[in-house]
């Protein structure tokens, strides 16, 4: 079966290998492009608000560049208690982010814009998903962390992975928000920008 022709190209603006595989299912032809945005959050800026602005200027930044197709950006903040913890990138801060929601819930915001310069369209949403993370041992952390190494990930917790045995509960209306892309909110933007979807 032959991939479907869409009327303007389709952009993923992001390098994430998470976010690809999740809008790979479905099942359109995209490329992707490296936004190239600055991630720091701005002083007293909510968690919610800073993964919204992200979103919007990695899909913005990419269709500056490629001003016919349509872009998708997206960005994920976790929120613990107004605190937003973003990608540890080394293993003591993942080690301080894990104790800090032990026992405790965390929201992970997974913002989504869709922007085409050509039509003029420019849509946002965003998923809040709720994880109950278990009341780890120091020990049950280190494990995890030595094994799945998540340090390139909001939360330091990867839940599609072994990080699943960290939590007690996710609650969530878009079950591929927590990974990094929230699909059914993906589809719904994609057909407002005039893609067909099944």
């Amino acid at each position: 079966m032959s991939s479907p022709t869409l009327p303007r190209p389709l952009i993923l603006g992001s390098t994430s290998p998470y976010r690809r595989a999740l809008l790979e299912r479905l099942q359109l032809p995209f490329d992707t492009a490296a936004p190239h945005v600055d991630e720091t959050p701005l002083p007293g800026e909510a968690p919610a608000t800073l993964a919204r602005r992200l979103a919007h200027a990695k899909a913005g930044a990419v269709a500056q560049r490629h001003p016919q197709a349509i872009v998708i950006g997206s960005d994920q903040v976790a929120d613990l208690d107004g605190v937003a913890l973003g990608k540890p990138g080394t293993h003591e801060r993942a080690v301080a982010q894990l104790r800090a929601m032990r026992g405790r819930t965390v929201v992970f915001h997974t913002a989504l814009a869709v922007v085409c310069i050509a039509t003029g369209y420019a849509a946002q949403d965003v998923a809040a998903v709720q994880v109950r993370f278990r009341d780890l041992s120091d020990d049950e952390i280190e494990r995890y962390l030595l094994v799945e190494r998540p340090y390139d990930c909001a939360g330091s917790a990867k839940s599609e992975g072994l990080g699943i045995a960290l939590l007690d509960a996710i609650v969530s209306d878009d079950p591929t928000a927590l990974v990094g892309l929230p699909l059914i909110r993906t589809a719904r933007l994609l057909r407002g920008a005039g893609l067909t979807l099944p």
